[in-house]
């Protein structure tokens, strides 16, 4: 099968073997991928990853050991875990210790014609939510994931920071609680997209002077932390959406005197995602900067790079 291989170098291969589901798992062949920020971080080296890039994706169950998924149109979760150790018996399996995850660490991913994931990790996509909406499951489940863990409250003012395609997604999903939020990025055309939506989106220089109850950073970049932390209040929560390559300097001491409450905020539940699209509560097709066919994933990435550019989707044909 044809498939986008990352080996120190980003390349595309035509003759990459088609993988063998085992029996509990199943043969997806893929219609739609995204490219994330995360498959750009992988490629300046986070995680030492090598193999199948990809993990954002829509396609049809092909093969299964019982047949009950053979014609689906499906997503899937990521994290595939053992279900056995101490961590899953404890109903944590995303951070199973023995877990494999699509496209980032053990397993290949999706920017291929074809990937094998457990059975149990698949949802099947209702018939009116789209292929472009659907590549978005996995991101969107991600920004739910902080209603998973923050409790936010209608009354509490909330500050995103970052408008790239996650800090999109995240500010819709708060949006719906009715809090007091307030968006800050750095791109009119991007933050135009929740203007449209009635949310309080604006240049980050130009964001009011009040601290926050909550603040999630969705920048991407290292210095994202710091700017992050100046806005929220004693007592307050920092969640952390960012992953990338490198270091970040932290105050420790500032976080202990303000009794801040840090967050790390990584995957989450994929149904709740699958209702939002289904009942069109988030805009996710606006994200959408281009489609490229896997024979010109390099090319692809290269856009996936370019500053201002949301998001792009590979299409396998």
């Amino acid at each position: 099968m044809r498939a986008l291989v990352y080996d120190g170098q980003l390349r595309l291969v035509g003759d990459y073997p088609r993988p063998v589901p085992p029996p509990e798992e199943a043969l997806v062949r893929l219609k739609l991928a995204g490219i994330c920020n995360t498959d750009l971080e992988i490629v300046r080296g986070y995680m030492g990853f090598r193999g199948v890039l990809g993990h954002e994706f829509v396609g049809v169950v092909e093969e299964c050991a019982d047949g009950s998924l053979v014609g689906q149109r499906v997503v899937g979760e990521i994290n595939c875990y053992c279900g056995e150790c101490p961590t899953c018996r404890a109903g944590a399996p995303t951070h199973c210790a023995n877990r494999t995850t699509l496209g980032i660490w053990g397993r290949d991913g999706a920017f291929a014609d074809y990937l094998s994931l457990p059975v149990a990790n698949l949802h099947t996509v209702p018939e009116a939510v789209s292929d472009e909406a659907a590549v978005f499951v996995e991101p969107l489940a991600a920004a739910l994931e902080i209603l998973e863990q923050v409790q936010v409250k209608p009354t509490d003012r909330v500050v995103v920071l970052g408008d790239g395609k996650l800090g999109l997604l995240v500010a819709q999903v708060l949006g719906l609680t009715g809090c007091d939020l307030v968006v800050g990025g750095r791109h009119e055309e991007k933050l135009a997209i929740l203007q449209r939506r009635g949310i309080d989106a604006r240049l980050a220089d130009e964001l009011p002077t009040e601290k926050a109850d909550v603040v999630v950073d969705c920048t991407g970049h290292p210095s994202g932390f710091a700017a992050a932390r100046g806005w929220v209040k004693p007592r307050g929560t920092l969640a952390l959406k960012s992953t990338f390559h490198g270091n970040v300097e932290v105050n420790l001491s500032t976080l202990v005197v303000d009794e801040i409450t840090l967050i790390g905020s990584r995957c989450g539940p994929f149904a709740p995602a699958l209702r939002l699209l289904e009942r069109g509560l988030v805009d996710v097709e606006s994200l959408i900067s281009a489609t490229y066919p896997l024979d010109e994933g390099l090319a692809a990435f290269e856009q996936a790079q370019e500053k201002g550019t949301l998001k792009v989707l590979l299409e396998m044909g």
